[in-house]
């Protein structure tokens, strides 16, 4: 045998033999061609060659679009501590090809526990060509959870929950009737409304195909990622502003009064760190509410100021150069004029003031014989400055800009009027700006009640970068309207004792106006009793103003608002750790 030749049982180049490696990979390649094939004709059959397909059987019934909510911003103090936020939920939904059968029953069930309307929950639960209906929305996880173990326990099909959150307050109603509330699906008041793009974000979608109960893996699928809304940061200070409330109410309740509103601001910055009325209402439960308490008093309710307009008339006169606290005024028992008699609030012979004394003993004949010095357009000028007559745009809805007649419109008659307070209307918010004003050396600084900035949904940009400044009279007018202000609260000669705060310089003015009944369009016979000012009086560091409407109880500003604007300013003092300081209040006589 030659050595090129080769055995018989020696298999040739490309033949396999059974067991071998070459016979083996071609077994494997030929299982692997049926299988493939088996996926290639099932991938035929879900793309609906198949008459009896998955796609034929999905069909527009059985593509579910689900919502994936979008997380609500929450709506902040300035220290970050949450005035609203959303906390865990449920939705209630149903698929009535499962719910026909029971639909009575479960509808009943679900309008005992839930609330929904029994009819249009029925219509829902037997919709035909339907496999998702939405129940109930952000129902409390609590709840929910209860509603399906009833449920479950009747043996009722196609009712299941998914997660979606809900709005809670957990401050009740702190600064209630500023952050609004929320409807079910929708805000309804308040900051929640007002600033609702800015807090709502954006809904996400998740739509697929689902066929016997099952997701078909290879049809429509699709997810858009829901867009969460943004925090809206305040600048109130919850602890300061629950304890205005609180004293507050209790002013209210103790004179009987129909309603009250208090104010705090921050002297350099104008940021408002309370905003209270009284009476509001919890956000939790707004529908237990009366619908006049939901919205805010403080600045959709105007009202004519009374004596505080004084100080007003007061710094421009001095910033005119017409008068310093000094400047001696003869004031007769009653002062005629062209349409009627001008009084005081007090029976009182000739008497020599100075123009602190006609602060401190809150003198109208003085006021308006001080006041003869300076036109009706120059006066309106200062008004319009101080903030008068305007909105403050803080970013709440409903706000009352008041009624500052403009020099064409002002008369002799309403001119001796409103240098001491009536013939105008402000709104309390207004009315603080304005006291601010002499406070901060003379400078206004718009209030703010949003820190940063945020679109309101007509657009408008609104916050604390957005403030502006700007000046009304002169650092040493404002200054000598303060030594006048500061002689309201002595114990000797002013009319407002019971404002005092202890260890504190304090300048402030009452107010004590005649309301008017817009039915009629004349005064009610009620007033409006108020008390604003600021402390320390020398360094200025809050400015607080209480007005208490309609009240039940026979006062003035100084005994009924006097004493809840010393409850308030002490608390912010110490809140914000402002020491006294250290020097005496000012001895500006008051006579001559």
């Amino acid at each position: 045998m030659s050595s090129s030749s080769r055995p018989s049982d020696v298999p040739r180049p490309g033949r396999g033999r059974r067991g071998s490696p070459t016979f083996r990979l071609r077994v494997g390649l030929l299982l692997i061609a049926v299988v493939l094939s088996f996926f290639g004709a099932r991938l035929l059959q879900l793309q609906g060659l198949d008459p009896n397909s998955y796609a034929e059987m999905a069909t527009a019934k059985d593509v579910r679009d689900v919502v994936l909510p979008a997380q609500r911003g929450d709506i902040l103090d300035r220290n970050g501590v949450a005035l609203a936020g959303s906390v865990s939920g449920r939705m209630i939904l149903a698929d009535p090809l499962r719910t026909t059968a029971d639909a009575p029953a479960i509808a009943t069930l679900l309008a005992d526990e839930l609330d929904v309307d029994y009819f249009e929950t029925l219509e829902q639960l037997r919709r035909p060509e339907s496999r998702y209906e939405y129940i109930a929305r952000r129902v409390p996880a609590s709840d929910a959870r209860d509603v399906l173990d009833r449920i479950k326990k009747a043996g009722f099909k196609g009712i299941w929950t998914e997660n979606e959150p809900i709005r809670d307050y957990p401050a009740g109603d702190v600064a209630a009737n500023l952050i609004g509330f929320m409807g079910t699906d929708e805000p309804l008041a308040g900051f929640e409304r007002t600033f609702d793009a800015h807090l709502s974000g954006k809904d996400g979608r998740n739509r697929y195909t689902q066929g016997n109960g099952y997701r078909v893996p290879l049809a429509e699928n699709s997810i858009v990622k829901p867009t969460n809304g943004h925090d809206l940061t305040t600048t109130l200070d919850r602890d300061l502003q629950w304890y205005t409330q609180k004293v507050l109410a209790q002013t209210v309740e103790d004179y009987r009064a129909k309603s009250g509103v208090a104010v705090v601001q921050d002297v350099r910055t104008g940021e408002l760190l309370a905003v209270a009325d009284a009476p509001t209402f919890d956000a939790n439960d707004h529908l237990a509410a009366d619908p006049d308490d939901l919205g805010s008093r403080a600045l959709s309710d105007v009202f004519e100021p009374g004596s505080v307009q004084k100080v007003l008339t007061a710094a421009a006169l001095v910033d005119a150069g017409k008068v310093t606290a000094r400047t001696r005024i003869k004031v007769p028992a009653q002062l005629r004029r062209q349409d009627r008699p001008i009084n005081d609030w007090f029976n009182h012979g000739v008497l020599k003031l100075t123009m602190a004394g006609v602060i401190a003993k809150s003198s109208n004949i003085g006021t308006v014989l001080a006041a003869d010095q300076i036109g009706k357009r120059k006066l309106s000028s200062y008004l319009t400055d101080f903030g008068l007559g305007q909105r403050t745009d803080v970013g709440a809805r409903g706000e009352a800009k008041g009624l500052l007649p403009n020099a064409s419109q002002m008369t002799s008659q309403n001119k001796d009027r409103i240098v001491f307070g009536q013939s105008l209307s402000v709104n309390a918010v207004q009315m603080t700006a304005a006291i601010n004003t002499i406070a901060n050396g003379g400078v206004r600084v718009s209030p703010s009640l949003v820190k940063g900035s945020a679109t309101m949904e007509d657009g408008t940009l609104v916050g604390t970068d957005h403030a502006t400044s700007s000046r009304v009279v002169s650092e040493q007018a404002a200054r000598e309207t303060m030594l006048m202000m500061e002689r309201v609260v002595d114990p000797e000669v002013g009319v407002a004792q019971r404002a005092r705060v202890p260890q504190y310089r304090v300048a402030g003015k009452t107010g004590t106006a005649q309301r008017v009944d817009e039915d009629c369009a004349c005064y009610d016979g009620s007033f409006s009793l108020s008390f604003g000012g600021f402390a320390p009086a020398d360094d200025p560091r809050f400015t607080v103003y209480v007005v208490i409407h309609a009240p039940g109880v026979d006062g003035g500003g100084g005994s009924v608002a006097g004493p809840a604007f010393a409850k308030i300013m002490a608390r912010a003092l110490a809140h914000y750790s402002v020491p006294p300081t250290g020097s005496e209040p000012n001895q500006v006589p008051v006579e001559w």
